[in-house]
């Protein structure tokens, strides 16, 4: 089974994407880059999850819309749940200028088959898709009062906040279960002082796919008893894990 993690350009720009794949009791990361165009990110997946091929995408961007104003659902609960640790997210609704591009990839992954997952039955070899967040992700998976700033600031606190994303990806993500493995992760370079802002994009897109992937993986692996669904198949839906 495969996991892909889009953490998707809601309007423009490149997605950080990455593949594990669970084998021997362990998920390995076979692959993370950037990639810009749509096309290419369908092109990407295609070559690593091929047709009747089981896997799971996760994306970082709202995937169903069908309130004309306002906020989903699953946006509302992010609130609630995840507010008072800045861990709300951004509201999404037909009105607003990415819908369609967010749908409209959605729409390109049910037309390969992955469909929209808001149960499961864990471990279940399939094709599927799933809307993640990584802000509230984190919370959970690594038990932070507050969600690390790494999306904004100053670069020297961007430099700082990456890292220490990179080290908790690094030193928990190996200790859970399902577990990345450690080798691979140690492949990850730790962010230099010299790294312009540019650079630190692309870091940050790809660390957000490496937790949109392991998302993913948890969700198969667990479902609802170890999983959040915030919102349905009609709302929009969001998968958190829970600690």
């Amino acid at each position: 089974m495969k996991f892909i993690g889009v953490d998707f350009g809601w309007s423009s720009g490149a997605s950080g994407m990455c593949c594990l794949e669970w084998c021997n009791s362990s998920l390995e990361i076979l692959d993370i880059t950037t990639v810009l165009e749509i096309g290419d990110i369908l092109t990407w997946i295609d070559q690593r999850i091929s047709p009747h091929v089981p896997g799971m995408i996760a994306v970082d961007a709202p995937t169903i819309i069908n309130n004309q104003t306002g906020m989903r659902l699953p946006d509302k609960l992010t609130h609630k749940h995840f507010g008072r640790y800045h861990a709300g997210c951004y509201p999404a609704n037909l009105g607003l200028a990415f819908a369609s591009r967010t749908t409209g990839f959605s729409q390109s992954l049910l037309n390969r088959n992955f469909n929209h997952a808001p149960t499961i039955k864990p471990q279940r070899l399939g094709r599927y898709q799933i809307e993640v967040f990584p802000h509230p992700a984190t919370i959970n998976l690594f038990g932070l009062e507050r969600i690390i700033k790494y999306k904004k600031g100053r670069i020297g606190d961007r430099r700082r906040e990456l890292n220490k994303l990179r080290n908790y990806i690094v030193h928990i993500l190996p200790k859970l279960e399902p577990a990345i493995s450690l080798d691979t992760l140690k492949q990850i370079p730790a962010i230099a002082e010299k790294q312009t802002g540019k650079e630190l994009k692309a870091i940050e897109d790809q660390l957000d796919s490496i937790l949109c992937a392991y998302v993913a993986a948890h969700w198969w692996y667990w479902g609802a008893a170890k999983n959040m669904v915030l919102g349905n198949l009609d709302t929009g839906f969001i998968i958190i894990p829970n600690s």
